[in-house]
């Protein structure tokens, strides 16, 4: 390989890398979403600077069945998404992500920084019952249920501001954020970013709404749990056609001075102009 050759892989390994490149286009994207109040100290914990909570300490649980999806196959993922704050604007941060296949694995680490590690989801219809459930190591941690496709979001009068496909779709394309980290040879962050994407291209084939439930059990290696569940606000049930792009880095840690650096660094420059000035008064 020349070095044109290795510039052009998508990623590695070079003999089979385990993607290719992008955007990614997802056919029959099955999510499954509940949304609950949590506690406020767990979020800000998990929350990385400069993000800030949003009002209501909401937590959105979720399972999302992709049978159709370009480059990556036909998988399950299951994980912790937090409502939050960037810069005033309403976003939603990735904390935890769990899947069973590897190129989406891979490639979300990669290229996006999705916290993704490799776990047991499964979304599927029992009987009358939406179930999610989330396995780690054999263990549950994970148990979300809706009453199956109980009220139609697109149909119902009272749910207006969503009977418009487009105001669904402005759901499914609202800004992510990843916490992108990256090691280089020397065990030190090579990467440290935080990195936004939007879904985009966006065709609803279905929404739906439902009293919904949610079990999680604490689990050291897929803590979950550690947001408990203090009220359920609701489920959805959407169903869309939907293209992953590429993202962008909208704040990099390695570039950017913390703030506290930057207040000390002001501090020092105030103090020293103080000294200057008692320098000259003295003088």
């Amino acid at each position: 390989m020349n070095h044109d050759d290795i510039l052009a892989l998508s990623g590695m390994p070079a003999a089979a890398p385990s993607y290719p490149k992008g955007p990614y286009r997802f056919i029959n994207r099955e999510y499954f979403t509940i949304t609950y109040e949590s506690d406020a100290e767990a979020i800000r914990h998990a929350l990385p600077e400069p993000l800030m909570p949003a009002k209501g300490n909401l937590i959105a649980y979720e399972f999302i069945k992709m049978p159709d999806s370009s480059g990556f196959g036909d998988y399950t993922e299951s994980g912790v998404v937090i409502p939050c704050l960037y810069q005033g604007k309403e976003v939603n941060f990735t904390c935890q992500m769990y899947l069973d296949d590897e190129p989406p694995l891979t490639g979300g680490r990669e290229i996006w920084g999705f916290p993704k590690k490799y776990g047991n989801p499964a979304l599927k219809v029992i009987h009358d019952t939406l179930t999610g459930t989330l396995k780690y190591d054999e263990e549950l941690v994970a148990l979300g249920t809706m009453s199956y496709k109980s009220e139609n979001l697109i149909a119902n009068p009272m749910h207006a501001e969503l009977r418009d496909p487009k105001k669904i779709i402005a759901k499914l394309t609202k800004t992510q954020i990843n916490l992108k980290l990256i090691p280089g040879v020397d065990g030190k962050q090579a990467i440290a970013q935080l990195v936004a994407y939007n879904m985009c291209d966006a065709t609803v084939k279905g929404a739906w709404s439902g009293h919904a439930r949610l079990h999680l059990v604490p689990h050291v290696n897929a803590p979950v749990a550690d947001f408990p569940v203090r009220k359920i606000i609701g489920g959805s049930h959407f169903i869309a056609d939907i293209t992953l792009p590429y993202g962008r880095v909208i704040h990099d840690y390695l570039k950017e001075a913390r703030p506290q650096t930057l207040a000390a660094g002001q501090q020092n420059k105030v103090q020293k102009a103080q000294k200057v000035k008692r320098l000259v008064h003295a003088n």
